[in-house]
């Protein structure tokens, strides 16, 4: 039988944990982002390149 509030951990549910504990705490949100930086690179180089591309519209789209 399955209990309702564990759920099996999925691709989702793991990322989303992830963030709980590496960005949960007393530590400074710098040392946070190292952390988890650190233990996931591709989710964090993705997260810069979709942060890039929303600065770069945003700077394209104020010189009309």
């Amino acid at each position: 039988m399955v209990d309702a509030t564990s759920p099996e951990p999925n691709r989702k549910t793991a990322l989303t944990d992830a963030f709980r504990t590496h960005f949960s705490g007393d530590a400074p949100l710098t040392e946070k982002a190292k952390n988890f930086a650190k233990a996931r690179p591709w989710t964090s180089a993705a997260f810069l390149g979709i942060a890039a591309l929303a600065v770069l519209n945003g700077v394209r789209g104020t010189r009309a």
